[in-house]
């Protein structure tokens, strides 16, 4: 499974952005997938998931109302919606996804998921 990230870019605080994940040479549908930020210096930490079964988790509370993670099936593609952003924000943005149909627990960890996008920077300048 190849994963292209893409959506980033540079967005004032308050302001939205929508970041995208391409899926190919693998249906990921029956997938569990995730989104993942790294800001500078910093460790790659948990932003969202959803499972097989559509059910959404997030890292609560820094997202918490303002981050929505989707998919389309049929497009092969995960989303990630990002609304009134913060400088706090910034960072690389990862997709993720693994076969396994992992627990909203493990569905959290970088350890669960066996591909990786390349990166996708957002920037909020403030």
């Amino acid at each position: 499974v190849q994963l292209q990230a893409s959506g980033g870019g540079l967005v004032q605080a308050g302001g939205s952005l929508r970041l995208s994940c391409a899926a190919s040479g693998r249906t990921v549908s029956t997938y569990t997938m995730g989104w993942f930020r790294q800001a500078p210096g910093a460790e790659r930490e948990f932003v969202a998931a959803i499972r097989v079964n559509g059910l959404t988790t997030y890292d609560q509370p820094s997202v918490r109302g303002r981050f929505t993670i989707s998919r389309d099936r049929a497009k092969n593609t995960l989303y990630l919606q990002m609304n009134s952003l913060t400088p706090e924000d910034t960072a690389i943005y990862y997709c993720a996804a693994d076969s396994r149909r992992w627990i909203q627990s493990a569905a959290r960890m970088r350890s669960s998921y066996e591909y990786w996008g390349q990166g996708t920077l957002v920037t909020v300048s403030s």
